[in-house]
């Protein structure tokens, strides 16, 4: 948990412009990093040094459907080709032991992420807006 919490709140603030941390010092989102870690549904591929270098999570799950969540790279490690492997290994367990269907949502100027989700088989059927309040 204390590896891949650094990990979790560096993409969580990339993502959505906020720390994870603010408001109540983190706890909610500790617990929600915790119950993932505890499921078995987050997984890091981690560097020489212990570091986190990718990391996914499985977040909602359904017998029919899942969602991957919280894909991040650590910025050193962007453009080496680390996540087409991590994704396609998350993306296999998803769909070999959660659901048969599995989803995810990625900002549209993302473009290296996006690339990186087509090439392991995802394609884009939808478009949504997140606001924040």
């Amino acid at each position: 948990m204390e590896k891949i919490m650094p990990a979790c709140v560096a993409m969580f603030t990339e993502e959505v412009g906020v720390s994870p941390l603010a408001g109540d010092g983190g706890l909610l989102y500790q617990a929600r990093v915790a119950e993932l870690v505890g499921s078995g549904r987050a997984f890091a591929r981690f560097d020489a040094d212990g570091k986190v270098v990718f990391k996914a999570e499985i977040g909602a799950a359904t017998d029919r459907a899942c969602q991957i969540q919280g894909v991040w790279v650590a910025p050193e490690y962007r453009g080496t080709g680390l996540a087409a492997p991590g994704m396609a290994a998350v993306l296999r367990y998803a769909l070999a032991d959660v659901a048969p269907v599995a989803s995810l949502y990625v900002n549209d100027f993302n473009t290296a992420a996006r690339r990186t989700y087509q090439r392991v088989g995802f394609q884009e059927v939808g478009a949504f807006m997140s606001v924040l309040f």
